[in-house]
């Protein structure tokens, strides 16, 4: 497989606070020849929802997972069911896509959460949900303005009504440190990815789709008739295919694929549970999910069992150098913005990689030129509700059904390349050094 970081970018069980929580899946090999209708590369959220909406339809479907079952981003990531998906700002959509395609934008990132939402119900998975919509927090008096001005547009947008909140009156609302204010949009929760996954593992299985693990897929090719996935022991036969690798990508399963994602790392720690004392010395109380406005943001939470979970945009490398320099730089963050806590035991810490695209917006559809092959990704970093929403969408895709809904504009974009090839990570230092100093 052809990657673009170092090795331990793609070790498994990099120490994740989620797989102490719930028992992990555990799927077969494949150690035979294959037939099947749909084949699906990949086992996070998207590939997942794509095999159980394809299972439950009657659809021959099996799933190949290139590691454990609940390996990359669907396990290492904060747990944030919340709107978002893209990168491009507002003024950038309308620009390509219209006023409508803004709006039509829009209407997907509630369906997407509203999707998980309904699965966590329909298959009475138990995640440890909690937080009544997202929090963004003002890291200056300039971004509180902004949020000021973002907030009379929530409505419109989204049909809700935000909540602002002073920064002298965050203290009464249980967020406490060294904010200007808040924006609060009641959309979206926050739950164990962990659990959720083990629940769309089951109902999957339930619904007869055939889920393989450790089978990486190190070839695809098309006969005219039928794709070809070469597997280590077995080659499987299928008459169309899914593609739902996002930041864990090869890039050349298939070659189309190739410069066509940018993967960034993000890096994650999780406490030690802290008493009420300790929660109320540093004033934060609240169980609101939670993220500040800079460029380079930091994401963070307390979670049902009173440890508290923080994360940040990770290094540009992941060699053992650079991965010593962001376990200091994250525990260096989280000090500064919560300095009651800096004795508090830090229990897990870990790094995964989410999925960047050249156009700022994820996609969701038909690989241009290759009849019979679909693709989903480049959430960048808000995969759990676009992730799985995507994979629904591709299911009913991939049988010339209509979706269920909306399928915008600019999830059909298709994705173009990135320059410098290979060697396109290039492109981050820049970009994280003029964010550093737009975040000041």
């Amino acid at each position: 497989m052809k990657r673009i970081y170092e090795a331990a970018a793609y070790a498994p069980d990099p120490g994740v606070f989620w797989h102490d929580t719930c028992p992990r899946p555990d799927w077969p090999r494949l150690e035979r020849d294959l037939r099947c209708e749909v084949a699906v590369i990949g086992g996070g959220f998207t590939g997942l929802n794509a095999a159980l909406h394809l299972a439950q339809d009657g659809i021959d479907v099996a799933l190949f997972e290139a590691e454990t079952p609940d390996f990359g981003a669907s396990t290492r990531n904060g747990g944030f069911c919340c709107l978002g998906g893209a990168k491009a700002p507002d003024a950038l959509l309308r620009r390509r896509f219209g006023a409508a395609g803004l709006a039509d934008w829009r209407a997907t990132e509630k369906a997407a959460v509203a999707h998980v939402t309904g699965l966590l119900r329909d298959h009475a998975i138990e995640a440890d949900t909690h937080s009544q919509g997202e929090t963004l927090l003002a890291h200056a008096p300039r971004a509180m303005a902004d949020l000021r001005a973002r907030a009379a547009g929530i409505d419109t947008a989204y049909g809700v009504t935000p909540e602002l909140t002073e920064g002298r009156d965050l203290p009464a609302r249980g967020l406490g440190g060294a904010f200007h204010g808040a924006l609060t949009i009641p959309l979206g929760f926050a739950l164990n990815p962990a659990k959720y996954h083990a629940g769309l593992s089951r109902a999957a299985d339930t619904a007869g789709a055939a889920l393989h693990a450790r089978t990486p897929v190190t070839a695809l090719r098309h006969n005219g008739q039928a794709y070809r996935l070469q597997t280590p022991r077995g080659t499987v036969t299928a008459d169309r295919v899914i593609l739902a690798t996002n930041g864990y990508s090869s890039e050349d399963v298939p070659a189309w694929l190739r410069a066509r994602t940018l993967p960034v790392q993000s890096s994650v720690l999780v406490t030690r549970p802290l008493t009420r004392t300790e929660q109320e010395a540093q004033g934060w109380t609240s169980d609101q999910m939670a993220y500040d406005t800079r460029t380079l943001l930091h994401y963070f939470r307390k979670m049902p069992d009173g440890r508290f979970l923080f994360g940040m945009r990770g290094g540009l490398t992941a060699t053992p150098r650079a991965q010593a320099a962001i376990t200091r730089k994250i525990r260096r963050d989280f000090h500064a913005m919560f300095p009651a806590w800096r004795g508090v035991e830090i229990t897990h810490d870990w790094s995964g990689l989410l999925c960047l695209m050249a156009n700022l917006t994820p996609f969701a559809g038909p690989v241009p030129g290759h009849p019979g092959l679909f693709a989903g990704l480049g959430y960048h970093g808000n995969g759990v509700a676009m992730g799985s929403y995507t994979g629904a969408l591709l299911a009913a895709l991939v049988q010339g059904k209509p979706p269920t809904g909306p399928w915008p504009a600019a999830l059909q974009d298709p994705p173009k390349r990135f320059p410098f090839g290979r060697f396109r990570r290039a492109l981050l230092a820049p970009a994280y050094a003029a964010a550093a100093l737009f975040d000041r």
